[in-house]
């Protein structure tokens, strides 16, 4: 039962971590290209939220929750299936956690600059206002 659930938060984790880089690269290539998406105010909210929730666990000097959940219900990857072991291969670098936690925090600055050189736009009223 532990190993499905293992693969579940990975999978959670990987469409997180897709969400934040592809946003990363998203929001200036959609400014630059006109495209409205990335100016969406409840997307833009929830990319930096979830930025956040990055750069805090990375300041505090922890690994991500979703990595730990995953971890203790998988056995730290002991017996995990190939693709699973692929996958963590992919997104768990060897590297001290301040190494993670400088880039992390690196990021969310470009995050919150972003939101400020692209700024969301709020969506139209009804009624043409």
């Amino acid at each position: 039962m532990t190993l499905p659930l293992g693969q579940a938060i990975l999978a959670l984790h990987l469409a997180v971590i897709a969400f934040n880089v592809v946003g990363l690269a998203a929001i200036p290539l959609g400014a630059w290209r006109g495209w409205a998406w990335v100016r969406i105010r409840w997307w833009r909210a929830l990319h930096i939220a979830s930025w956040a929730v990055v750069a805090l666990q990375a300041a505090l000097g922890r690994a991500c929750f979703l990595t730990d959940w995953q971890d203790s219900l998988t056995g730290g990857g002991r017996g995990d299936p190939m693709i699973m072991r692929w996958v963590n291969g992919l997104i768990y670098w060897p590297l001290p956690i301040w190494v993670f936690g400088a880039i992390y925090l690196a990021l969310f600055g470009l995050v919150i600059a972003l939101w400020w050189l692209v700024p969301p736009r709020r969506a139209a009223r009804a009624g043409g206002e």
